[in-house]
């Protein structure tokens, strides 16, 4: 399945609404809610089986994920501003709550459990000018770069400031 070119317009999405998808432990999508599949234009049929990235926008940087998926591989929970990229090119912000799934005999981590939600206009602001440099700076030095700045915008933010609580942490107080 091609990406689809992304357009500048964004899908508002409704506050009183959640997006809701479930995923294996590698990532591929096993449930997608039905405002899920309205907000991204895909059918149930061409979501199940699908890594999660169908729906990454190319303006999110790699460190993000990167550090997403090390907390979540670690059996974390973690919390993210992401943009994503509807079937048809359109983009929407959400603020992100990803749950591990666990066997309960085994305790192993079979999976994730994401909800999101709409965000305000100024948080999106603060992320998407973070993220922008973010990616450039993955484009003109590589992703280890992008991280290095990540990890001092952070430590400028407090010393015991860590990606899962930045994303907190901007959600609740702007």
């Amino acid at each position: 399945m091609t990406k689809p070119t992304p357009i500048d317009e964004e899908i508002i999405l409704d506050p009183k609404r959640y997006i809701v998808s479930e995923t294996d432990e590698k990532g591929r999508i096993t449930f997608a809610n039905d405002y899920f599949m309205e907000v991204a234009g895909y059918t149930q049929e061409e979501l199940i089986g699908q890594p999660h990235n169908i729906v990454r926008h190319p303006d999110m940087p790699r460190v993000v994920f990167k550090l997403l998926w090390e907390t979540i591989k670690a059996g974390k929970n973690i919390n993210a501003v992401v943009k994503n990229l509807a079937k048809d090119g359109r983009y929407y912000w959400i603020f992100t709550e990803f749950e591990i799934r666990k066997d309960t005999d085994t305790g192993k981590i079979i999976g994730y459990h994401a909800s999101r939600k709409s965000i305000s206009k100024h948080v999106i602001e603060i992320i998407a000018n973070l993220y922008k440099e973010l990616a450039k700076i993955e484009k003109e030095s590589g992703m280890e770069a992008s991280e290095k700045y990540l990890i001092n915008f952070l430590k400028e933010k407090g010393d015991d400031m860590e990606f899962a609580n930045i994303m907190e942490e901007i959600h609740r107080f702007y």
